[in-house]
């Protein structure tokens, strides 16, 4: 947990984010994630997530805009908001709660198990991460 505030359940991320009116929370994954498997839903705490990609789809590059984007988001460097990071299975989000810890956003968290969680032994993903834990979500 080095570089960044730390990791949280999707169980704690959900509670941090209803109980502080001011956390945000930013899927890092990519477009064609948050069209086709899904994106999860704030809606009910007043807010949607913001959705910012850590890297591109199908080049697997690190978005060069992604802290310009947290600004046009809604953050600021140094506000103290906490900033809740979500990726597929919480790897890309760590990466991204350290550039935005660097960068002087935050605190910065990694919400563990992602929106899907890792392949289970059959490699299907879905039976961890925010999904699973039964938290909102949509899918258009």
């Amino acid at each position: 947990m080095s570089g960044y505030a730390g990791d949280l359940t999707p169980a704690q991320a959900w509670d941090l984010l209803a109980g502080d009116e001011r956390a945000v929370l930013v899927d890092v994954r990519t477009e064609a994630e948050w069209r086709y498997v899904g994106v999860p839903d704030v809606g009910t705490l007043g807010r949607a997530a913001a959705l910012v990609e850590w890297v591109g789809y199908p080049s697997g590059a690190v978005n060069p805009t992604f802290l310009p984007q947290l600004t046009g988001a809604g953050l600021a460097v140094g506000d103290g908001r906490p900033v809740l990071f979500l990726c597929r299975s919480g790897v890309r989000s760590v990466a991204a709660a350290k550039a935005a810890t660097a960068a002087g956003f935050g605190p910065a968290y990694n919400i563990l198990e992602g929106f899907e969680g890792d392949l289970d032994p059959a490699a299907h993903r879905g039976r961890s991460g925010w999904r699973a834990a039964g938290l909102p979500w949509r899918q258009s």
